[in-house]
Order: structure tokens, then sequence, then C-alpha cells
């Protein structure tokens, strides 16, 4: 559940970095971003469910465009469902979004582990 949490507020704060950046993200206020981070971590955790060698297996033989569409498609089903959170372009902001997060999330989480905050 720690772990949860913590990916929730990595996840909230990469967005509020993402809604400043030029990718028609927009996030009314940190809140917001909390809740939508909650969904984002949601539905990653579901796909996290399935066995390493079933997720592998797509990413492999579509290069890894099989994750990249989940993470779009997640990305605007957390938009669609979360008022206050916006995709000013539409598809085109869900990509460069799902793109940003993970860039913005795995920089976070590389800190968090070189300082020893997390363990993940």
């Amino acid at each position: 559940m720690t772990v949860f949490l913590i990916s929730v507020v990595v996840t909230a704060t990469s967005l509020l970095i993402i809604s400043k950046l030029p990718t028609g993200v927009e996030v009314d206020n940190p809140f917001i971003a909390l809740i939508a981070g909650a969904i984002i971590g949601a539905f990653n955790g579901l796909w996290g469910l399935f066995p390493v060698w079933l997720r592998a297996i797509p990413t492999i033989l579509s290069l890894g465009l099989i994750p990249l569409i989940g993470s779009i498609i997640v990305f605007g089903l957390t938009a669609f469902l979360v008022e206050g959170f916006r995709l000013r372009w539409g598809i085109g902001s869900a990509i460069l979004g799902a793109i940003a997060l993970a860039i913005v999330n795995s920089i976070l989480f590389f800190i968090l582990r070189q300082t020893n905050l997390v363990v993940i």
C-alpha cells in the first residue's frame, strides 16, 4: 500500500510538472493531480498483474509500441474520467503527455532511489 501511495504522489508531481510544459496537458490544481495520479497508478497496477513473460512478448514483438499505446489510452481515459484534467490537443496531448509522464516519472523515481527514500 505504501508503494502505491508513493507512486500516486510521484505521478501527481509528474503531472503537475508536465502541465507546465508545452504538451497540451492541463491540470487545475494539485488535488486533481492526485486523483489523476491514483487513476493512472490503478490502471498501471492492473497491467502489472499480468505475468512478466506475458507482458514481455507483445513488448518485444511490437518494439515497445503496445505498452506505449496502452499508456496513451490510460492517459486519455484518465483525462476523460477526471474533471479538471484536460488534454488541450486531444490525441496529440495524450501522446506527448504519456511520453513525458514516463520520462518525468523515471527521473523522479531515480532521484528518490539515489537518496534512499524509496526502494521500489
